[in-house]
């Protein structure tokens, strides 16, 4: 076999589980780059790496799901204990806990700086999706962290313990190494991320805003992704799409099925989504869409490279547009608001006409545009005013981050230390995190944090999660020097 057949065989194993966008990158990445194996994982941890090692275990064995057995404030409370051992003053770590909700406790705590320039936020979520035991390899609990063969396995050692176990371990390496920073640096661990009846991130703003104002801030939603110990891209996001569902209703009277009308609630409903799925929405192309698709021209060859750099500029060429959309599912809903139905429910006995059919769909909007403006062009393509359209809930919009040469500069440069030939990609994503709250009241938001992922095995939050202990202890060295950079002096 070829390695071009080769190639061909994993672009297609990993289609079935992987956005087009990092199989783009990891295949051209992993041709250009010579392969490197990964290297073993230190034998004997560094003191910084065992108190990480210790606070990650701390952690993840703390259950923290949206469960009678999960408790935030628990957690929260034992990197407060953590911090305080530290040596950060009572006044600096504080655990706030929302009224009705005490097993949803959040920590604020706060390494004071010289005060020049204004905080630097550190945001990571400590609740995890739920996990059970039986479905989990033989030997792995997910609420205990295991080491095996170069790995951490367990519930929420990707998504977010690790970035919240990183953030607690720095802070007292800071405080330990009497870094005073020209900017306060915030920590906030916070409840209910992955859903829930109450955000942490949203009550701290709403509750305790001047304990989390900030310049700008940290939080996941970017990372790396490597193939075989090599590694493809760090990624930085910028923007988040806004999820918003539509109900669609149609009504009728209806009657027995022996005498069927034409005017049928299915029917007309049908005939709606019909309408919808030859719609759609125009191009709608932001800075961090352009910066993505600017830099994986450099990346990419022939007429796709080609077909990037067009839309990356200020000329909208439809056949370009058309082929990268038909190219890529994930290429398509960069450029483009979408909508989809995703639920349909109709009748209500099997020997009479329906008199509701009824469809949800979900649209993933542009930071850039709005809900209401989705909600009317929905009308207007359903084109039959006896389809209700109704919000499903109120959408919560996050305007995109700038990308301010202040944060990309340093990113890219350490990237470049730590990982060579690894590009640095701006990234828009297709769902939701923490770090739409902040966007929402003006404070930039960046997810980065330097970890690095199997783009073949992408196991968060599903069965047998697991992080590189190697790759853990990168992030670590990468986070210590990264907002170190951005809160000293320019």
């Amino acid at each position: 076999m070829t390695g071009r057949q080769r190639a061909r065989g994993l672009l297609t194993a990993a289609l079935r589980r992987t956005p087009a966008v990092l199989l783009t990158l990891a295949l051209l990445a992993a041709a250009a780059a010579p392969a490197r194996p990964q290297a073993a994982p230190p034998t004997q941890p560094t003191p910084h790496q065992q108190l990480l090692r210790d606070i990650y275990k701390e952690l993840v064995e703390i259950n923290t799901t949206d469960t009678p057995a999960g408790d935030n404030t628990r957690a929260a409370q034992a990197m407060a204990a953590r911090l305080r051992g530290a040596g950060f003053p009572e006044e600096d770590v504080k655990v706030l806990v929302p009224a009705g909700n005490a097993r949803k406790g959040n920590l604020v705590a706060r390494l004071r700086g010289t005060g020049a320039r204004k905080p630097l936020l550190l945001l990571a979520h400590i609740d995890v999706v739920e996990a059970r035991r039986e479905d989990w390899s033989e030997g792995l609990d997910p609420f205990k962290l295991t080491e095996r063969d170069g790995y951490f396995y367990g519930r929420g050692t990707g998504d977010d313990k690790a970035m919240a176990a990183i953030f607690v371990a720095n802070l007292i390496r800071y405080r330990q190494e009497k870094f005073r920073p020209e900017r306060d640096l915030i920590l906030a661990l916070t409840a209910d991320e992955e859903g829930g009846d109450f955000n942490g991130a949203e009550f701290l703003l709403k509750e305790h805003r001047p304990l989390v104002d900030a310049e700008f801030g940290i939080n996941e939603g970017g990372g790396g992704r490597h193939r075989q110990g090599t590694p493809l891209f760090n990624g930085v996001q910028a923007s988040e799409k806004v999820y918003q569902s539509f109900t669609l209703e149609a009504k009728n009277k209806g009657g027995h099925s022996s005498l069927p009308d034409r005017d049928n609630a299915i029917y007309r409903l049908a005939a709606g989504l019909d309408r919808l799925a030859k719609f759609d929405f125009p191009v709608n192309m932001g800075e961090v869409t352009r910066a993505y698709f600017e830099r994986m021209s450099k990346i990419e060859k022939g007429q796709t490279a080609a077909d990037m750099l067009v839309v990356a500029g200020e000329r909208l060429d439809p056949v370009a547009v058309e082929r990268l959309a038909s190219q890529s599912a994930y290429y398509n809903a960069l450029m483009r608001t979408t909508c989809v139905p995703t639920l349909l429910q109709g009748g209500h006995a099997e020997n009479a006409l329906p008199q509701t059919a009824r469809a949800t769909v979900n649209c993933r909007i542009l930071p850039q545009e709005s809900a209401a403006d989705v909600e009317r062009t929905l009308s207007r393509i359903l084109a039959d005013d006896q389809i209700k359209v109704t919000p499903v809930a109120r959408s919560k919009p996050s305007p995109p981050s700038p990308l301010r040469a202040e944060v990309m500069q340093p990113v890219e440069r350490l990237t470049a230390e730590m990982w060579p030939n690894a590009p640095v990609i701006p990234v828009m994503g297709t769902g939701a995190t923490d770090s739409l709250f902040f966007r929402q009241v003006g404070v930039p938001m960046y997810g980065v944090s330097g970890l690095f992922s199997d783009i073949d095995d992408n196991r968060t939050p599903g069965r047998d999660e697991r992080v590189g202990v190697r790759e853990l202890y990168d992030s670590q060295e990468f986070l210590y020097r990264l907002v170190k950079t951005l809160s000293s002096a320019k």
